[in-house]
């Protein structure tokens, strides 16, 4: 509903009511289809690395193209769901990339598969450019933070199912039906979403406003000229980074003297994605209770604490620290995801999450590969090094420069 001024006069759903819950597994399962393809192949880069004929970084390039992708397009889609809708955008960029992702099997070289692969990651950018500005708006403002906490969960869901699946399809396929399988996946859950999501009520779409809001330009500057913004920023920068790049590499590390595992069981450690599953939603609700910043702050040290056991070279103590540093990321990720609408101002929500997910995923893609040749060239231990330097920065940041902003949006 809309005032005679074309603002919107709702408030916000409730914890509880059907549309709120309709609104939080629509979303989860869009998180599904989004981060299931995304990560389709990191699970058989190994065999990728082998079949291409590249070390495990030009490999990892598979991954980074995705996420190079996505991140060059967050800024685009929040643009045109600013005047065509949060909800219709979100759905398009799903059939964009379901198609894209079903496509990408068949390429015959590996500069095809990049290409295909920033390709399908531009389009799947139209869910995390918009997400969190569609809940900001569709959630009452006490509630937003454990919201996105739900939606954070169906990313962890989906990055655990795409990989499980690529993975134990790819060990006895190839890797190319390990890819095409996600795609029956992303489907179903993408049906589910858009079959589930209600429309936008808090949101009025720019062809219907009376008054023209700040240009696009003006609505990036008020973010980029906000410290908090930045802050939170570099959090998804460094974070993210941190976390993909160990995904990407630790297989390899496992692969390798002196442990020697099976690609097969590899896979299964995958299932430390979990932990981001029950650590996001849970960050969320600590964070309405004790506020943002001792969450966020808390979040690193775990994640911090996670990459340092992974040190020892003993299976059960590196599967106890991925757990750890998994739990931890995607704790942080829930707090400054549903930080970053709420300090924003209101007509630049929608920007505000946006550059967010453009640090966020171009921390994947330039640590993704940048820390590949740190791992090929002085050892996973200098590796874990650098890991461990980017979670102090991201702490430092945060509590340098959020402490005055967590007072106004706790």
């Amino acid at each position: 509903m809309t005032n005679v001024e074309g603002v919107s006069d709702f408030s916000g759903h409730q914890p509880g009511s059907r549309e709120y819950r309709r609104l939080l597994v629509g979303l989860f399962f869009g998180g599904v289809a989004t981060f299931a393809q995304l990560y389709a192949t990191q699970p058989v880069l190994p065999a990728i690395a082998r079949n291409v004929g590249s070390g495990p970084a030009g490999a990892a390039l598979t991954v980074s193209a995705a996420t190079l992708g996505l991140a060059a397009a967050v800024i685009p889609w929040s643009l045109v769901a600013d005047r065509a809708g949060r909800v219709p955008v979100m759905a398009l960029g799903l059939l964009a990339a379901t198609v894209l992702g079903a496509a990408t099997p068949f390429a015959a070289s590996l500069d095809v598969l990049l290409v295909m692969r920033a390709l399908e990651g531009a389009a799947l950018g139209a869910v995390p450019a918009v997400a969190l500005a569609y809940l900001s708006e569709e959630v009452s403002a006490r509630h937003v933070a454990a919201a996105a906490g739900s939606y954070i969960a169906g990313t962890t869901v989906g990055g655990l199912s795409g990989r499980l699946v690529a993975g134990w399809i790819g060990e006895f396929a190839g890797w190319r039906w390990g890819v095409a399988s996600v795609v029956l996946l992303c489907v179903g859950a993408a049906l589910v979403f858009v079959g589930l999501v209600p429309r936008a009520r808090g949101f009025v779409p720019g062809r219907m406003r009376t008054e023209r809001g700040p240009s696009v330009r003006r609505r990036i500057g008020l973010n980029l000229c906000s410290r908090a913004q930045l802050a939170l920023y570099a959090q998804g920068f460094l974070l993210m980074g941190a976390f993909v790049a160990v995904y990407n590499y630790l297989g390899f590390h496992l692969s390798e003297p002196p442990f020697d595992i099976a690609p097969g069981l590899v896979t299964l450690l995958f299932l430390a994605y979990l932990a981001g599953t029950v650590s996001s939603p849970r960050a969320g609700m600590l964070a309405v209770r004790l506020g943002r910043l001792p969450v966020l702050l808390g979040s690193i040290v775990v994640m911090a604490a996670g990459a340092a056991l992974m040190f020892l070279p003993a299976v059960p103590v590196v599967i106890v620290g991925l757990v750890a540093f998994t739990a931890g990321f995607f704790g942080a990720h829930a707090v400054a995801s549903g930080w970053t609408p709420v300090a924003a101002a209101p007509e630049a929500r929608a920007q505000a999450s946006s550059l967010y997910y453009l640090g966020y995923y171009a921390g994947s893609s330039l640590f993704g590969w940048s820390l590949g040749v740190v791992f090929s060239g002085a050892g996973w231990a200098m590796f874990l090094v650098v890991i461990l330097v980017m979670c102090a920065l991201a702490a430092g940041v945060a509590a340098l420069t959020l402490r005055t902003d967590a007072a106004g949006t706790r």
